[in-house]
């Protein structure tokens, strides 16, 4: 069987792949935290926004079709 040198690039290339995760650093919990709550806030002042311009064109056009429909 020739599945040596190909056991050989995995392993390898986990044993590199761990040493690279044990460099990360990671955030702690608090700016996990702080970081997570200012993408929500984010996220729900964009879609207020997108909501409103969404209404708004979408009165637009009913005020555009109804003044067309009665010519």
């Amino acid at each position: 069987m020739t599945s040596g040198p190909t056991d050989n690039r995995i392993v390898r290339y986990l044993k590199e792949v761990r040493a690279e995760i044990r460099k990360v650093t990671w955030p702690s919990r608090d700016e996990v935290v702080r970081l997570s709550t200012i993408v929500v806030a984010t996220l729900l002042v964009a879609s207020l926004f997108m909501a409103l311009v969404d209404y708004l064109f979408s009165w637009l056009m009913r005020l555009i079709i109804g003044l067309g429909a009665g010519l």
